[in-house]
């Protein structure tokens, strides 16, 4: 018998020991910065003498440190930022930069972002061994749906139509099993809206359970914070400020703004000696920041976070909670909105506040399909994704079919 043949037949059989389990597939979508990007060069300038202008083929860019550190860092930069077009109203990578997302349907480049399988770059990895463990089989029962994270929803169409396609597809490979959605982060808000366009019947067919992590179902103060100073990443070397100059490119960024549906318009966001800055000023903010981009691209978003009602699938919301998260931005007097502001902190998961991750508990009562969250003390946005509870949690969902 041959190789090829035996490899059928081991196929074969461990796709029969899964659908004699009768276990839900579970689909796994990342969220901002959990997908692997790849890019090509082909640069008729640099910025720096250090940067490469070409590449003879795709290369990985992210999750890639050796470019994460000083100085190489602003060819990454300028590499991975985007180009707003007020008048398209679209964005695009910078003249002689091809970035492209790898793997699609494949879980490896959401379990991992460094293709390497270095340890800083785990992400999906820790929850798919543990699925394995219960009888779930890499590219059958586990999928992964990886995306471009720098854009929001208005620029991902694309993504929605392709996600349809391997439900449907994951759903007859695993013997008509309704599929789960097992997200994190932004790309639990992918998903809602995903889910919100869908048919009514087409999701009593195909989709099994949603179920999330971390998501900030109403957006974060974070991203606030990081169109006003930028985010180092939890980096020792990299400077916020240095970081905040490809950030502050990203739609998606303007996507995860703080709601009015869960923000008070009494609320102070920013706060200065001038003026105190609402969620209705937002207008009005990034104008006195210069930043017009982040006004426009909140524009082509807002659409995307307007409709709150439930998303017609079975709800299961984990979340952590007792973390210092920042609520509001204080700029010294004199200061206006220069130097580096006071971040009053409040509770959340050390990325997303507290009202927004648990916004999903808003369906529970008056959704047609079950909703139940899981509140968990101390679990860190990021780190929920390997805690044990969270985990234990999920495993407990998914074999309960």
């Amino acid at each position: 018998m041959s190789f090829t043949t035996n490899l059928i037949y081991l196929i074969i059989s461990c796709t029969t020991l899964h659908h004699s389990l009768g276990l839900s597939p579970v689909i796994l979508i990342p969220g901002d910065g959990g997908s692997q990007l790849e890019a090509r060069l082909n640069k008729s300038s640099v910025i720096h003498y250090i940067c490469a202008k070409t590449s003879a083929d795709y290369f990985n860019i992210w999750l890639n440190l050796e470019l994460l550190v000083p100085f190489v860092i602003d060819c990454w930069i300028d590499n991975t930022r985007l180009e707003y077009n007020n008048i398209t109203r679209t964005t695009k990578n910078p003249p002689g930069v091809d970035i492209r997302v790898p793997g699609w349907g494949n879980p490896e480049p959401v379990e991992w972002l460094d293709p390497s399988h270095d340890k800083s770059g785990a992400y999906f990895n820790t929850i798919a061994d543990a699925l394995v463990k219960v009888g779930y089989v890499r590219n059958i029962s586990i999928r992964g749906a990886p995306y471009d994270f720098r854009r929001a929803p208005n620029e991902n169409q694309d993504f929605f139509v392709k996600l349809k396609s391997l439900i449907e597809e994951t759903y007859t490979l695993n013997n008509k099993s309704a599929v789960t959605l097992l997200v994190h982060s932004m790309g639990g808000k992918m998903a809602f809206n995903f889910l919100q366009i869908q048919k009514q019947s087409w999701k009593d067919q195909y989709i099994r359970r949603l179920i999330s992590l971390s998501t900030p179902w109403a957006g974060s103060m974070k991203a606030l914070k990081v169109f006003a100073i930028g985010d180092d990443l939890g980096s020792l070397v990299l400077r916020e400020s240095i970081m905040r100059t490809q950030q502050i490119t990203c739609p998606s960024l303007a996507w995860l703004l703080p709601s009015s549906l869960f923000w008070k318009p009494s609320e102070v966001l920013v706060q200065t000696d001038k003026f105190n800055y609402t969620i209705k000023d937002l207008q009005k903010l990034f104008t006195d920041m210069d930043l017009p981009n982040a006004w426009e691209m909140h524009k082509d978003t807002q659409k995307y976070t307007a409709d709150f009602t439930p998303p017609g699938v079975e709800v299961h919301c984990i979340y952590g909670y007792n973390i210092t998260t920042v609520e509001r931005l204080v700029y010294k007097p004199g200061a206006w909105l220069d130097g580096y502001p006071q971040l009053v902190g409040g509770d959340g998961d050390g990325t997303v506040n507290a009202r927004s991750l648990a916004a999903c508990r808003r369906w529970a009562g008056g959704a047609a399909r079950p909703v139940t969250a899981l509140p968990l003390p101390n679990a860190e946005h990021l780190k929920i994704l390997h805690d044990q509870r969270a985990i234990d949690y999920i495993s407990s969902v998914m074999l309960g079919n």
